[in-house]
Order: C-alpha cells, then sequence, then structure tokens
C-alpha cells in the first residue's frame, strides 16, 4: 500500500459525509439502535461496533487503520498519550508470578511501572544492556514473558538487534513489545523484523504540532480485541475523536516534515561535532556511533533527537548554556516544530553534579522545523555566553 495513499485516502470513506476532503469529528458519547437485536449484536462483540466512545468512535477508527497500515500491522489501538499504550500493552501480557526482561533505562513511565506498580501484583523485571543478543539470552526465566525494548531509546540512542531478538523470543513463547517513538513506522518497521508489539507515542511526530496527546499500539487483530475488550475499556485510556483528528492531521504532512527535520539535524549535528565545546554526539547515524552498522540495517533513519556532551567544569556553565539559549526551547518530549532542548543535569541536585562524568555533561536536542542556520546561530551565542 502507498504512503501516500494511507496519509490521504486510505480509511476516509467521503462519500459518508459530504465528500469533504477532510473527515469530520464525530465528537459523541453514544450511539443509538433501530433494534434490540442491534444492540444485543454489539454488547455481543463491542470491538466490531459503534457503541459507546470509550471504545470504538468513527474519527478515531480512521486514525486507527492508517496506523496499523503504517506499521504493516493487521490492527491498532490508540490510546490517550504513549503511557497508557505501554501500560496496557504489558498488562496485558503478564500474571501474577512472571518475569520481565526490559532493556535498561527505558522511558520514565515504563520504569515506574516496572518498578512500583507489576511488583506489586509480584511480576519480576530484569533490566538488561540490549545492544547484544547474549544478555537476553541469560536474562531469560522460565516464567518470563515479556520482552521490552526500546531501540533507539532516548538518551543514548542504544539499538537492539530486532530480528534477532524477535527469533529468540518466539522460539520461548515470549511476547516482544517495542516503543518505535524515536523512529516513527516510516524509518522502522518492527513488526516486519518479527516484533510481536510496535508502540509509538502519537504526542511527537505523529501529532506534529505539539498540541495533542496519543499513543499507538499496533500488533494482531487478536491481540488488539484482547486488548481492547480488558484493558482498553476497563482503564479508560482510548483517545478522544477530537484528539484523533488532530493527529489524522498531523499525518498528513509527516513524511515532509520528517524529511525537513533529517535535513536539518545532520547539518546541526555536523556542526556541534566540530565545535570546541563539544566532546561528543550521540546520534544513530552518525558514523562514529557504536552501533551504526546496525542502525543503517534496520532504519531508514535517525530523524531530528541527537545528543552532546557539552564540555564543562560546573554544572552553571550547563545552565549558563541552556539558558542563554533565545529560540530552542528548554522542555520535554520532541517531535513538534519547535526545537528543544534538555541538559541531564536538570534530573540531579545541584551538589550531586560530577564534571567528570559525562552523563552529568550530557544534553538532548531535538532540531525541529526551523532553519539549520538559525539553529546553529542560538547554538552558538549561547556557547559564547558559557
Amino acid at each position: 500500500m502507498d504512503l501516500s495513499y494511507i496519509l490521504n485516502e486510505f480509511a476516509e470513506e467521503r462519500e459518508n459525509y459530504f465528500n469533504a476532503v477532510s473527515p469530520p469529528i464525530m465528537q459523541t458519547s453514544n450511539f443509538t439502535f433501530k433494534t434490540v437485536a442491534g444492540l444485543r449484536e454489539a454488547f455481543t462483540d463491542e470491538y466490531a461496533s459503534m457503541l459507546y466512545s470509550r471504545g470504538n468512535n468513527p474519527t478515531v477508527d480512521i486514525l486507527r487503520k492508517k496506523l496499523a497500515a503504517l506499521d504493516g500491522a493487521e490492527d491498532c489501538l490508540v490510546f490517550n498519550s504513549g503511557a497508557a499504550a505501554i501500560f496496557a500493552a504489558v498488562l496485558a501480557n503478564v500474571k501474577v508470578g512472571d518475569h520481565i526482561v526490559s532493556v535498561d533505562k527505558p522511558y520514565t513511565w515504563a520504569q515506574k511501572m516496572f518498578n512500583d506498580i507489576l511488583p506489586r501484583f509480584g511480576v519480576t523485571t530484569t533490566y538488561i544492556d540490549g545492544t547484544a543478543i547474549e544478555n537476553f539470552e541469560r536474562a531469560i526465566l522460565p516464567n518470563t514473558t515479556v520482552i521490552y525494548l526500546e531501540s533507539p531509546n532516548s538518551w543514548d540512542y542504544a539499538l537492539q538487534d530486532l530480528k534477532a531478538v524477535a527469533e529468540l523470543a518466539k522460539a520461548e513463547g515470549i511476547v516482544t513489545i517495542i516503543d518505535n517513538s524515536y523512529c516513527t513506522p516510516l524509518y522502522q518497521k518492527p513488526i516486519e523484523m518479527g516484533i510481536d508489539l510496535s508502540m509509538q507515542t502519537a504526542t511527537k511526530y505523529i501529532s506534529g504540532h505539539s498540541d495533542t496527546l496519543g499513543g499507538v499500539l499496533c500488533g494482531t487483530h487478536a491481540m488488539m480485541k484482547r486488548i481492547f475488550n480488558s484493558e482498553y475499556l476497563n482503564i479508560g485510556s482510548g483517545i478522544q475523536p477530537f484528539n484523533a483528528w488532530l493527529l489524522i492531521r498531523g499525518l498528513r504532512t509527516l513524511p515532509a516534515r520528517l524529511d525537513r527535520i533529517t535535513v536539518t539535524t545532520q547539518k546541526v549535528a555536523a556542526w556541534l561535532k566540530t565545535h570546541p565545546r563539544v566532546e561528543e554526539i550521540i546520534f544513530p547515524f552518525d558514523a562514529d556511533f557504536p552501533q551504526y552498522e546496525l542502525a543503517k540495517r534496520q532504519m531508514k533513519g535517525a530523524c531530528g533527537l541527537l545528543s552532546f556532551v557539552m564540555k564543562a567544569g560546573t554544572i552553571g556553565e550547563i545552565e549558563k548554556f541552556c539558558e542563554s539559549l533565545e529560540h530552542i526551547f528548554m522542555a520535554v518530549s520532541w517531535g513538534g516544530h519547535e526545537s528543544l532542548i534538555i541538559p541531564k543535569c536538570s534530573g540531579i541536585m545541584p551538589a550531586d553534579f560530577d564534571a567528570g562524568n559525562k552523563e552529568h555533561r550530557m544534553l538532548r536536542l531535538y532540531t525541529g522545523l526551523e532553519d539549520p542556520e538559525y539553529l546553529i546561530r542560538d547554538l552558538d551565542q549561547a556557547f559564547n555566553k558559557s
């Protein structure tokens, strides 16, 4: 299925809504039935019906079909945040006494789930360095039911060999889940490599405008139906129609935005790499990246997120640099039109800063839709002031 067809036409039955180019926002909580038999059928299989917008909704349905097609998946569920999608995916595949293998330092709310919530129900997690398949092999226990991946992750961009992990997991009867937010399905297709559940935070590149939240979970029809009938409906974490409409809008320009952001990132990365105040850049498509060959093999692109280690003897220098930026905003997340930066030292107390620890001197930069020269000038003047 052509990408252009998916983004602009697929799942949009325009004759059903006055041939409007943009689909309507079905801002309704409820749906009516003319017969008791029809209502009974909806009760019997809500996944195949329009009964109540906590479950299915026509606007959300358009988005679901497009996102599933982008991932090359049979089906898709859309949540009101990426954290909600992660929670449902994991919860649906564990029970009391089960074990999870997770890559080290996953997304904050995934780690909180593994550390604080699941142990209350007897589910344990082992964290590993996911850059070597041997680490997965050693960590798997007889009661392991889930392998949780994040490739690349969102700070040092560590990768996992997705095909190798998928083959290992299938041989052991283990469900694999990946956070694919860094790449989106345009730059990496985990399901084609054998991963069971592909998740991404639609808040980021899918939205593209920093004006809505969303989480995507793609997989088999059977798995999506099982999650829908349990975790999705019970937790009440489905996306709202207006937010779904905003994400459909974001999809229209996704390839153009990613192409522009990619070019900008390459130029900014090259400039940072030669700057005297930068010790190191960390970017999957940089030739010096430790897993560069794997990145080129399983990713089509690396897009807008990179990290760099600043040469600084004090935390004050890093803070001064960040606070001197005039056009790059200091904020979490990424994927919108605006460029963003976040220093690793914002997560530690000043007294704990160790200049010898390069993680403490690491900053994560997201390049948005601005001209690269505009961003480089801003970075340069901030370096000069720090």
